[in-house]
């Protein structure tokens, strides 16, 4: 209706003049209007973005999305609620989804989406990390428990039927040894651990410029930038014959196989076994 897209383009004079709450009263009098444009939740979520408040994100996102599945702003928006939230795994859902289809409709917003979804994987990774970490603590000291009440146990078995105090002390003395030279081997490994651990994160330079994913086939283009193949060809193919991060013209054919590059990646992939899951 006419009256909806009044209110619409009310909303966006005030968005503009970053009147988020007034834009926020015009975009619903729209969706009141008309609940099946999904341009007014979008813009009515963005609104809610720029006020972080994030579950008003996810409702109108929702709603955005019944009305319109290929809505990329929707998936984009929710994807960024979601990071919020903390619902990493939603988050990488909906990003995957608002870049595969920003791809397809040639939309040019990719890179921020390429942006958060990056910054869900990160935190998914982080979080999952830190459960570990949790988890070796704990182990950690529970071994150390369990040694310490073996240790309780043999001096009172040795120490039962010793005669003189010469000889206790000398048995406790053994037992302290070797109860010490097992803690610091327990706590030496764990330590070990611990900086295998402190070296976990992929450098920027082995990741795509498009999917921010460690490269399978590094090609390198005229102005010096080194893409994944796959994702190179199919921007070429769907956007447009040009680099995405210099706007130079680029042909298929100018496409050359970083050699030294995916070296690099083959051997930093050999030695963190666990880049696999990141």
């Amino acid at each position: 209706s006419m009256a909806a897209v009044q209110y619409k383009l009310e909303g966006n004079k005030l968005y503009a003049q970053k009147k988020y709450e007034d834009a926020i009263k015009q975009y619903t009098k729209a969706i009141n209007k008309n609940s099946s444009m999904s341009v007014f939740y979008t813009n009515r979520a963005l609104c809610n973005i720029k006020l972080q408040k994030w579950e008003e994100v996810a409702s109108d996102c929702k709603a955005a999305l019944e009305n319109d599945a290929q809505s990329v702003k929707a998936h984009f928006f929710m994807g960024q609620s979601n990071l919020e939230l903390e619902k990493f795994d939603d988050a990488i859902v909906h990003l995957s989804k608002a870049h595969e289809l920003a791809m397809q409709q040639k939309l040019n917003f990719s890179d921020d989406i390429c942006f958060y979804l990056r910054l869900a994987k990160r935190k998914k990774w982080e979080k999952s990390e830190k459960v570990r970490i949790q988890q070796e603590i704990e182990l950690q000291s529970y071994l150390n428990r369990l040694m310490l009440e073996d240790k309780q146990r043999e001096v009172e078995a040795k120490t039962k039927s010793v005669e003189t105090n010469k000889d206790e002390q000398k048995i406790l003395e053994e037992i302290e040894e070797k109860f010490e030279s097992r803690n610091q081997e327990l706590n030496s490994l764990f330590a070990q651990v611990d900086e295998r651990r402190k070296t976990r994160d992929v450098p920027d330079f082995l990741c795509g410029k498009i999917s921010f994913e460690i490269m399978k086939d590094p090609v390198i283009t005229p102005s010096g930038i080194t893409y994944d193949r796959h994702l190179i060809e199919e921007h070429i193919q769907r956007v447009g014959h040009f680099d995405p991060v210099t706007r130079h013209n680029l042909e298929l054919n100018q496409l050359i196989p970083n050699i030294s590059m995916r070296e690099v990646i083959a051997n930093f992939v050999e030695e963190n076994g666990w880049v696999e899951e990141y």
